[in-house]
């Protein structure tokens, strides 16, 4: 992913409210939502260029979400893939510090990433350029391509408006309607990641459209206090985003 939008403990009804969406190129093969053949307790995407996911949940209620962080000077080539972390971690059995404690000792050989992981009852980040377990606190973040909660613009607009959301009125489509931005911030504005301006201007909006890369599709999760779990996954057409597909799934942990 390179967006996930999150209030944590801070609604009565959701104790997580989640919106995140996945930007990639639309040549890279996906496989959408559903609970791997070989490991049905998982509910997750799959890339089917490397195996790994952006996204996953397990029917116990852990789950985790994962960022690249953008610094095209420092890609390694033939690192291995941070996707499998995700599925890694949902099958083990392990205490979610305890896991990452582990990673951690690795963390080095990955490309840049940032990971969101734990339940609704804790919640943490990992970075593996920090190299370091941060607990969340509750409120709402934001996290995109660098570190949690650094204040780009589509991290605070998304913030801003996931905060009026859960004021007014939450709802799966509410959701959708904060992740669907394709407002393009000053120049004065953008980050500086290494990327030339042309592109730094493609990869503001939380909504990205370009001819070969863009928000290939949305995820949206709402945990409420007794367990109960919805999630919608929307996949969008690269070539009409006003056409999309949606598939909806309800666990209880």
């Amino acid at each position: 992913m390179c967006l996930i939008l999150f209030g944590y403990k801070i609604s009565r009804k959701y104790p997580l409210i989640l919106a995140a969406n996945r930007d990639e190129f639309y040549a890279r093969p996906t496989a959408p939502m559903h609970f791997w053949k070989d490991t049905p307790t998982i509910l997750a995407g799959k890339d089917l260029e490397q195996g790994g996911t952006w996204f996953g949940i397990h029917k116990n209620g852990r789950f985790s979400a994962l960022t690249n962080y953008r610094d095209p000077a420092a890609i390694k080539q033939n690192a291995p893939s941070r996707g499998e972390i995700i599925i890694d971690f949902l099958e083990s059995k392990k205490p979610s510090e305890t896991y990452f404690n582990a990673v951690k000792k690795k963390a080095g050989l990955y490309n840049g990433f940032n990971l969101i992981f734990g339940s609704k009852e804790e919640l943490f980040w990992f970075s593996n350029l920090k190299n370091t377990i941060e607990k969340i606190n509750p409120g709402i973040h934001g996290l995109s391509n660098r570190f949690l909660d650094t204040p780009w613009p589509k991290v605070a607009s998304g913030e801003k408006a996931l905060e009026q959301v859960i004021n007014e009125n939450i709802s799966s489509e509410s959701l959708f309607s904060i992740l669907t931005d394709q407002s393009i911030p000053d120049d004065s504005l953008l980050p500086d990641t290494g990327v030339e301006l042309e592109w730094e201007r493609i990869l503001s909006p939380l909504f990205i459209q370009s001819d070969i890369y863009g928000t290939r599709s949305s995820t949206v999760m709402l945990m409420d206090k007794d367990g109960h779990i919805e999630i919608t996954e929307r996949t969008y057409d690269p070539e009409n985003n006003l056409n999309y597909s949606d598939r909806h799934f309800a666990i209880t942990s």
